[in-house]
């Protein structure tokens, strides 16, 4: 087979760590958290090379460079460590522990139940505050549907990104794989962004985010429709919003969890939305859905990313056992 057996047996292990454990705040509160290093690093980088003086030709070049030191650091790190774990005793599992600590799943359900909660029972501030936690909307512009609808849409976004594309990458490459996709990830989400401060500086960050999260956001999609039943929706459907509106997004990826979201929950997601000062006059996913999204919603969400987690386990067991 493609992917060798012990990668998947590590992957099994992570996930399930991560599902019970995610990132235990005693633990990150005594040592910095992998992705807070790979944050320092592009942030510093950042501040050294981005200069406005700069023509755009040259803080793109600068910041290509930035992010193929970022990379080299990052991959010869995760090299050197996953040499080290191959000589442990149980390397399955302490390699599956460490892999755990580059996943998503626990915390991502953990920040927008913490919406859910605030949006169902601490009223509207409490709700803006919440999701202002994990998405960069301006919180003030948003209303109750406005909250629910942005909680759904990082919901989905961030299975690709956080569940779906580490585990992808991890499969194909190992740890080095993994920590890689992680610092190319975080610098899009630091520096991918298109203003005046990063868009010439950041361009190469968030052009290679959006080809390694091509296939992954594309599974993403697909677990996520193929769960539509868990919250109310069907297959069929989500399938067919998903393929008709994904591409109707401004990101070549996202629009594909998000569709698919959308249509498993018979919900309109993305659409007009204010960023700061800015505004995004985008197009809905599923726009014969209901635009009016409540906190019964997110839990139908949430219920649709315990799913989707728990069929992508089902898959990989089930090629482990093939692979064994």
């Amino acid at each position: 087979m493609l992917i060798e057996a012990d990668t998947l047996t590590i992957l099994l292990v992570a996930l399930v760590a991560d599902a019970l454990i995610g990132d235990p705040d005693m633990l990150w509160r005594r040592f910095p958290h992998p992705v807070s290093w790979m944050g320092a690093l592009i942030s510093g980088l950042e501040r050294g090379l981005n200069r406005e003086a700069l023509s755009f030709g040259l803080r793109r070049a600068l910041g290509a460079l930035a992010l193929v030191a970022v990379l080299a650091i990052c991959g010869t790190i995760a090299i050197a460590v996953d040499a080290v774990l191959r000589l442990m005793p149980g390397h399955p599992v302490i390699a599956g522990l460490v892999a755990s600590v580059l996943l998503a799943q626990n915390s991502l359900y953990a920040h927008v139940a913490r919406v859910r909660a605030a949006l169902a029972g601490e009223g509207l501030e409490a709700a803006r505050r919440a999701v202002s936690m994990v998405v960069g909307r301006n919180p003030e512009s948003l209303d109750e549907a406005g909250i629910a609808r942005a909680a759904i849409e990082t919901t989905a976004e961030n299975f690709s990104d956080g569940v779906v594309a580490p585990v992808f990458w991890f499969a194909l490459l190992g740890l080095p794989g993994l920590v890689l996709y992680k610092a190319i990830n975080t610098a899009d989400s630091m520096i991918g962004h298109r203003n005046a401060r990063f868009e010439a500086y950041g361009w190469a960050a968030a052009r290679l985010d959006d080809l390694v999260n091509l296939v992954p956001a594309r599974l993403a999609g697909l677990l996520v429709a193929f769960v539509a039943p868990i919250a109310g929706g069907r297959i069929g459907p989500a399938l067919k919003i998903m393929m008709r509106d994904a591409r109707v997004h401004k990101s070549p990826n996202a629009g594909w969890p998000e569709a698919a979201m959308a249509g498993a929950l018979g919900v309109a997601l993305a659409g007009p939305r204010q960023y700061g000062d800015r505004r995004v006059d985008d197009p809905f996913l599923n726009p014969e859905g209901r635009v009016a999204a409540d906190a019964g919603d997110i839990a139908r969400a949430l219920r649709l990313l315990v799913a989707a987690c728990g069929l992508q386990f089902v898959l990989l067991a089930g090629l482990a056992l093939l692979a064994a």
